[in-house]
């Protein structure tokens, strides 16, 4: 079993990338099969989701060529079945878009339910409510979703809250449906912009992505296109938080400045310095942390995604902090796991109380899911002594290399397969 090692109390210099964003390449990669055309993808993050959705996508028949690790050409053209269903698909969440891409193409569609990370209740009720709005009939059997329709026609659909998936889900449907759809209280993530530009540059009318009000004139067919993934605003704003966290001076580069706003709002509060430029920020911490106040919001509030390393980082900043959670409600696995470090949280009903304490120690943590296992990274680069990370796995589902860019800024990071091997690191390191 795969383990990261860290030898914490390095601060970080130097320059890290950002590659695509996850969450954006998995709904792209699934709206890709939408046309019989070729579709060119770059910017796509080499992390287990991604791998795991190709392989979904080339077993219903889809020819995918891996140009490099991070470029894939998809033709849905050999497409010969609407059946989703492998050990592997079941584990992500991601593989509710192939629903919306069937259903809009073939208008049936058979998908395993979504796994993913154990951070709450994510029903897809939602999206069923969408595409039954638009004429289909949706079942669950067997572990399956089973979406058909003789045809899908276009209308309005409010959504009772703002959910990623289903505005994606709903959008794609929506895009080869008969007449013109109209999403309220659409959810306005930069990953629902990007599949939106995606959809359109394949020849669909998608209108007003990034607001609260999406409208979509479907079409009949969807044709070739080249396109490159945003990057990712959390890998980034962990980078970020990581440079916080331990000290230093890194500039971050390859990100879209203004998709980080509530990341460096926050880190500005607890006291650090950022610089933006064009297509980069720059994060300068003394690691003189001071405390303050979040909760988690859909774009452009601060991002359930980062507040575990958020958690993390006012773990060691003076006075008392409080984290509360407004999208998940298990969200905080990662507490009792930071506390084995020497954090001092209580956790009432969906609020955390953090009091600061001046360092974390190093100890054997589990990570949870994919963000509190990169929020305990963060917190054994800041410890005093070595941290192992077990269930890596995890976060291996989301950040691409994590410990070779890492390792770049200054960090003392290994991944290790056995005991033989942690031990070789920590004679290195000490």
């Amino acid at each position: 079993m795969e383990q990261y090692v860290i030898k914490g109390g390095n601060p970080l210099y130097g320059e890290v990338e950002i590659g695509g964003a996850k969450n954006a390449a998995l709904a792209i990669l699934a709206a890709a099969i939408m046309t019989d055309e070729t579709v060119t993808i770059d910017n796509l993050p080499n992390v287990r989701d991604i791998n795991v959705l190709l392989q979904a996508i080339e077993e219903i028949g889809a020819h995918v060529e891996r140009v490099d690790i991070h470029k894939v050409k998809i033709n849905g053209s050999f497409i010969r079945g609407v059946n989703v269903d492998n050990e592997f698909i079941r584990r992500i969440r991601a593989s509710y878009y192939l629903i919306g891409a069937l259903l809009g193409k073939y208008k049936h569609a058979e998908v395993a339910l979504p796994g993913g990370c154990d951070i709450g209740s994510r029903p897809i009720d939602l999206h069923m409510k969408g595409f039954r709005s638009m004429g289909a009939d949706i079942d669950i059997a067997h572990g399956l979703v089973i979406a058909r329709a003789k045809e899908l026609k276009g209308t309005h659909i409010y959504m009772d809250k703002v959910s990623v998936g289903a505005t994606i889900n709903i959008m794609m449907a929506a895009a080869m449906a008969d007449g013109k759809t109209v999403i309220e209280n659409a959810a306005k993530e930069p990953h629902v912009v990007d599949v939106a530009n995606f959809l359109n540059s394949m020849g669909a009318n998608i209108r007003g992505a990034g607001t609260d009000v999406i409208r979509i004139v479907g079409v009949e067919k969807l044709h070739a296109t080249e396109y490159s993934v945003i990057p990712d605003q959390i890998e980034a704003g962990t980078f970020m938080f990581a440079v916080a966290a331990t000290g230093g001076n890194v500039l971050v580069k390859d990100v879209i400045p203004k998709h980080l706003e509530a990341t460096t709002a926050k880190l500005l509060e607890v006291g650090c310095q950022v610089e933006e430029f064009d297509d980069s920020v720059r994060v300068i911490s003394d690691v003189h942390l001071k405390h303050t106040q979040v909760t988690t919001l859909p774009y452009p509030g601060f991002p359930t995604d980062m507040q575990p390393q958020m958690a993390v980082l006012l773990g060691i900043a003076e006075g008392t902090s409080t984290v509360t959670e407004s999208i998940f409600e298990n969200r905080f696995k990662y507490v009792d796991e930071l506390t084995r470090m020497g954090a001092d949280i209580k956790v009432e009903s969906n609020i955390a109380i953090i009091s600061g304490v001046k360092r974390y120690t190093g100890a054997r943590v589990n990570a949870p899911d994919l963000r509190a296992g990169a929020a305990l990274v963060i917190a054994g680069l800041a410890a005093d002594g070595i941290t192992v990370v077990d269930d890596i796995y995890y976060i291996q589902r989301g950040y691409e290399a994590l410990e070779e860019k890492l390792t770049k800024i200054g960090a003392k990071i290994a991944r290790v397969e056995d005991e033989k091997e942690l031990q070789k690191f920590i004679l290195k390191v000490s």
